[in-house]
């Protein structure tokens, strides 16, 4: 099962690759995780990564594209995946279609979750996470069952993303509908979209997402 998580940053998507990983068995390719990855593992394209990194200059689309081909060659891939943050431009998506293609691959299903932009705003700037053990909390829902305690680990200390905000979330949102979500048209010419509401409790939403799977 090979599969793309459509949406505007807050939409739910991190939430549901963690129930899609704890229920399917799947790696979530994060570019990011994947690129710190191969600069401290030495790899050819990893050395090819850190020096344009420390020269400061953006990791071209081709050096993304080579490490996520790096990637999906592992072991632990072989079952699927789900791909995080990439592609995020008509171009980049070409790029993994010819990168599956060589490889004998291609996507099983791209779903969209889409979410009206006050809601995501909302979300967003009541966002706040434990500073110990990362679990997720909402100004509003969820908050800890115990107040300024984790659920999970007991730490009582918090923190907020300092771009977890209503202006920089509508500047994100932007940057979104400009450069990503053309591919909701691409990938819908090929047969591959399904959406769902990602407005919908969290149980309904993984549920919805569930159908699409299993066709």
């Amino acid at each position: 099962m090979k599969l793309i998580l459509l949406g505007p940053p807050g939409a739910g998507k991190g939430t549901q690759a963690q129930r899609l990983i704890e229920s399917h068995g799947i790696p979530q390719l994060s570019t990011g995780d994947m690129l710190r990855a191969a600069v401290a593992a030495g790899t050819e394209v990893g050395r090819k990564a850190k020096a344009v990194m420390d020269a400061g200059q953006l990791v071209s689309d081709q050096i993304v594209n080579d490490i996520v081909s790096e990637r999906i060659d592992q072991p632990d891939c072989a079952n699927g995946y789900i791909l995080d943050g990439y592609p995020r431009t008509l171009v980049q998506a070409d790029a993994v279609e010819k990168m599956l293609a060589a490889k004998g691959q291609s996507l099983d299903h791209v779903i969209e979750m889409r979410v009206d932009d006050e809601i995501l705003v909302a979300r967003v700037a009541g966002r706040y996470t434990c500073a110990q053990c990362g679990a997720v909390y909402h100004d509003e829902h969820p908050k800890p069952k115990v107040e300024g305690t984790c659920d999970v680990c007991g730490s009582q200390s918090f923190k907020r993303r300092p771009d977890d905000n209503a202006e920089t979330m509508r500047t994100r949102l932007w940057a979104y509908y400009k450069d990503t979500s053309p591919l909701i048209g691409y990938y819908h010419c090929k047969g591959l979209l399904k959406t769902v509401d990602g407005m919908q409790p969290i149980d309904e939403v993984s549920a919805a997402i569930e159908a699409i799977l299993k066709g």
